[in-house]
């Protein structure tokens, strides 16, 4: 389990689990050293911490907000907005909302975008046009929910036929995809059950082509060889020909906009607990690590376009 005695700095307690005493029993060990403890899953991001990043990263020159749409509790959707490229890049986190990771790599990724003394940076806001949405999902980060909206729905699988009554956040974010297009999206999650960060594609879309499948190789041999905190072995099933589900934001944006800008689409998954090469015993996988793997993803994409 994570643990913090400030809110502020996540390390990790032993824990355990058992399950034939009482049913099943998990027990969280931990000498706290101040009185006041917190235990999470993994290391919150609160929605105070998520407006406070939109506003500050608004209000730097060069960036424009837009408000997509509104949520069905009437959230709004958050974009941020920034580079004069030809290039359309979507980033988008936090469908699920209980996978906080996500906008822990959004925030790393602000960062970067914000910092004109980065070069990869430069190369990025010249040749692309960059649309952010660090949380996808408001209403189901206020209300804990693991990985559904306020109706209880997974917004990754409405991408296919999203609706204003199940998935307004969906609807909205793919209408203004379908205004700008898009040639390069990451959607950024984790995965509960394999140690390791990892990427998962489109295989199986049915206008599949070498060509996009091959940037897509790229980018993840790339990726890999810049951080040891990325790897390829490990990872979901690859669909067969014609067999994606289109209702998976990854494999939607692939086949819409793959006929007309090739689009290369794709899904970060990081892990809740650590990876299980180049691990950290004292923190585990943290939001240090995650906003340093958005540095890496960005650096690859810069090298890419």
């Amino acid at each position: 389990a994570c643990v913090s005695e400030d809110r502020d700095s996540w390390g990790r307690a032993d824990s355990r689990y058992d399950k034939d005493a009482d049913g099943g029993t998990l027990t969280i060990s931990y000498t706290c050293t101040s009185g006041l403890v917190w235990f999470a899953y993994f290391a919150p991001y609160s929605m105070e911490r998520h407006h406070d990043l939109v506003s500050e990263v608004a209000g730097i020159e060069g960036v424009d907000y837009r408000c997509l749409g509104h949520s069905i509790e009437g959230q709004p959707i958050d974009c941020l907005e920034l580079g004069e490229g030809e290039t359309q890049l979507w980033l988008y986190a936090r469908q699920h909302p209980g996978e906080s990771q996500a906008e822990w790599w959004m925030e790393g990724a602000l960062d970067m975008l914000t910092d004109p003394s980065d070069p990869h940076t430069r190369v990025l806001l010249q040749k692309c046009r960059l649309h952010i949405v660090p949380n996808v999902n408001p209403d189901g980060s206020c209300r804990g929910h693991l990985r559904t909206n306020y109706a209880g729905v997974n917004l990754n699988r409405e991408w296919a036929e999203p609706s204003a009554e199940r998935s307004p956040e969906v609807l909205a974010i793919r209408n203004a995809m379908d205004a700008t297009g898009v040639h390069w999206a990451m959607d950024v999650h984790a995965d509960e059950a394999i140690p390791a960060a990892f990427m998962a594609g489109f295989e199986g879309i049915p206008s599949w082509t070498d060509a996009q499948g091959d940037r897509y190789t790229a980018f993840i041999n790339r990726l890999s060889e810049r951080t040891p905190d990325f790897q390829t072995k490990l990872g979901y099933g690859i669909s067969g020909p014609g067999k994606a589900n289109l209702a998976m934001s990854t494999n939607q944006l692939a086949e819409r906009f793959g006929p007309s800008h090739g689009c290369v689409s794709m899904t970060l998954e990081m892990p809740f607990k650590d990876t299980i090469n180049n691990n950290d015993p004292d923190a585990g996988w943290s939001p240090e690590r995650c906003k340093l793997l958005a540095r890496e993803c960005l650096a690859v994409l810069a090298e890419m376009v």
